[in-house]
């Protein structure tokens, strides 16, 4: 992928998995954080624009086909267009029920982000640097 650099392998780490995020205009314009695991994109809404240190909603969504990983254009269906806002490698530092964290490396965000479910369909999301 030009311009994303991984970053070194921690032990036992034999590859890193890809994220993207992508600016959705549609039903409000929104930012959809995409994590790859396997063959699916985990997927939560973002009220804003991920930045470090600030405490965002997150909405957990359906799972995503992995091409949407290089997808920009428009959404089946009238639901708008989606731009890849970000994009890059991660690595799973943790991924439980409550629970989700990683290392981002991408074009825009880099460090850690974290998911913390608050309720049954109410998440946290935060990008430390």
């Amino acid at each position: 992928m030009p311009g994303v650099t991984s970053p070194p392998l921690r032990a036992g780490v034999s590859r890193l998995d890809r994220y993207v995020i992508l600016e959705h205009d549609h039903p409000v314009r929104h930012w959809d954080l995409m994590l790859e695991e396997g063959g699916r994109l985990r997927t939560w809404r973002l009220a804003c624009v991920p930045e470090a240190g600030l405490v965002m909603r997150a909405a957990p969504c359906f799972d995503h086909r992995r091409a949407y990983l290089d997808y920009e254009g428009p959404i089946s269906g009238d639901r708008g267009q989606v731009v890849r806002w970000d994009w890059g490698v991660f690595t799973w530092l943790e991924n439980q029920s409550g629970r989700v964290e990683g290392h981002l490396q991408g074009e825009r965000c880099v460090g850690r982000a974290v998911l913390v479910r608050e309720s049954d369909e109410a998440w946290s999301f935060t990008l430390r640097s």
